[in-house]
């Protein structure tokens, strides 16, 4: 099985940082303030001692729950845990593999059976919510499996479902409650519903739901989650993205927050900072759940056109629907179009290269956010070719000292986000890194990274202090988890010699 596993080539500053540190006492707390880890509040339950120490690792328990608490197991992973466990020669990094591959079925996912259909609610890990991403890139590894278990296809097939209704409750929202259950969101200056845990409008939030159902698609040739619901859902995808292109006037959707976090709220009364309609699609908040700058998001764009594509081909072979799948097409072609235009710019070191955000009037923004979609993981989302000179250029930058949020410490080097301000590192941005590596020493050099910063958890973090790693964010962060495992099964499936022995 392993061996066929296919890989588709395919957020917390300083103005207060103890009231963040209380702060994290709370159990379902939103995204940004949660879980400000120190060495005495994370680590007073490990095994003492310092990251380079030797016999830091020297007993490494199991972290997942008891069998009989795990939220759902599949035999077809339990099986590929197993081997893996085998084929890793490095303990640690077998041991990272066992803990977080599993963590998204272990901890995170509720699944039901509603009027006879699959319904599989997820939550993001430590947040009690389903954003639509992370729902989505949680349970992405897990797809190569389902030839094998039935019931994890049916699983699968839930989070389809449960995406289908949160689009009909609000194309516009992120995230989701389970039920009607209000959020302590419910006084931010936008069109809140009891539905709605969160309200920013991003737009990846609308491709992730269509790059899991299209894959979920190819591999099953099973059709029964596409049905009028779907259909329904997916026209309102297309509406809100010609909406947002904002052509004739701002659309319908605005946020604001009582706040004093910048990126927390959003400038222009609600509507982002002025664009010209150029033809791409306006995205007043990144993955990272901060207000962008200039609307036009760059690597959200990108994705968008892979998605309109992908579902103008189930909306012509599922749906039979060929005039909506060439409306598809038409506003791919646009969005691809005005990509090449306002896009690419000109960096004074890197040459030509894509810039992380625009706005019509030529500013362009020249960072990256660890958060995916992001420049780093364009290959990874099938958006543009990893031999691509314009991507390996803006590569070159992403790794670089002239990218703002480009960290380098004493345990690792990668980038960070301003949902974390400077010196944190994404475990994310090292993994994504590796996925798109061509080179040996390059994704060698990344599983050491990864190994050595875990603080002794055994799991992935939001981010950790480039020189401390034992000071993270996010204890329970299942999307980091889940992507580590697909990134190491793609080291095995196409360098397994890198896993024949240790890292060190």
């Amino acid at each position: 099985m392993l061996k066929n596993y296919f890989y588709f080539t395919p957020q917390k500053k300083d103005f207060n940082l103890i009231v963040r540190l209380r702060f994290h006492q709370f159990v379902f707390m939103k995204r940004r303030t949660f879980l400000y880890q120190t060495s005495a509040a994370s680590l007073a339950m490990l095994t003492p001692g310092i990251l380079k120490s030797e016999n830091l690792f020297s007993e490494l328990p199991n972290k997942r729950p008891p069998f009989s608490e795990r939220n759902f197991t599949s035999p077809a992973v339990e099986a590929a845990i197993t081997k893996m466990k085998k084929v890793i020669k490095d303990p640690q990094l077998a041991w990272l593999f066992e803990n977080c591959f599993p963590n998204t079925l272990d901890t995170t996912v509720f699944f039901k059976m509603i009027n006879g259909r699959p319904d599989t609610f997820v939550i993001t890990g430590d947040i009690h919510a389903m954003w639509l991403r992370d729902s989505s890139a949680q349970v992405w590894p897990y797809l190569p499996f389902m030839k094998e278990d039935q019931k994890l296809q049916q699983l699968l097939a839930g989070v389809i479902n449960r995406q289908t209704k949160c689009i009909l409750i609000d194309p516009y929202a992120n995230t989701f409650n389970e039920g009607p259950t209000g959020s302590e969101w419910d006084k931010d200056l936008t069109k809140m519903k009891p539905e709605l845990h969160e309200r920013k409008w991003e737009v990846d939030s609308l491709c992730y739901p269509i790059r899991l159902a299209f894959n979920y698609w190819k591999l099953t040739s099973d059709a029964s989650p596409f049905d009028a619901q779907w259909k329904d859902a997916m026209h309102l995808v297309v509406k809100t993205f010609k909406e947002q292109q904002r052509k004739e006037n701002k659309g319908p959707y605005s946020f604001g927050r009582t706040t004093s976090w910048s990126t927390d709220t959003v400038p222009g009364n609600g509507f982002g900072n002025p664009i010209v309609p150029v033809g791409l699609i306006v995205s007043i908040f990144r993955p990272s759940d901060d207000a962008t700058i200039f609307p036009f998001l760059i690597p959200s764009n990108f994705f968008a056109v892979v998605s309109l594509r992908q579902l103008a081909i189930m909306s012509s072979r599922i749906l039979n629907d060929e005039k909506f799948a060439a409306e598809c097409d038409t506003l791919a072609n646009e969005v691809e179009k005005a990509l090449q235009k306002y896009a690419i710019t000109n960096h004074l070191e890197f040459g030509k290269m894509y810039a992380y955000e625009a706005d019509g009037f030529g500013n362009q923004l020249f960072m990256n956010d660890s958060n995916v979609p992001d420049l780093l993981s364009l290959p990874y989302l099938q958006a543009v070719s990893i031999e691509d000179t314009i991507y390996q250029n803006t590569r070159r930058f992403i790794l670089s000292d002239k990218n703002p949020y480009f960290f380098k410490g004493k345990y690792a080097e990668g980038n960070g986000s301003p949902h974390t301000l400077s010196d944190m590192i994404w475990p994310m941005s090292i993994i994504m890194r590796s996925i798109t590596s061509k080179h040996d020493n390059e994704i060698v050099s990344c599983l050491k990274m990864l190994k050595n910063t875990n603080a002794n958890t055994g799991f992935m973090h939001e981010s950790f202090n480039k020189d401390n790693p034992e000071n993270f964010t996010r204890k329970w962060f299942a999307w980091a988890n889940t992507l580590f495992g697909e990134m190491i099964l793609k080291v095995y499936d196409e360098r397994p010699y890198l896993l024949s022995k240790e890292i060190k």
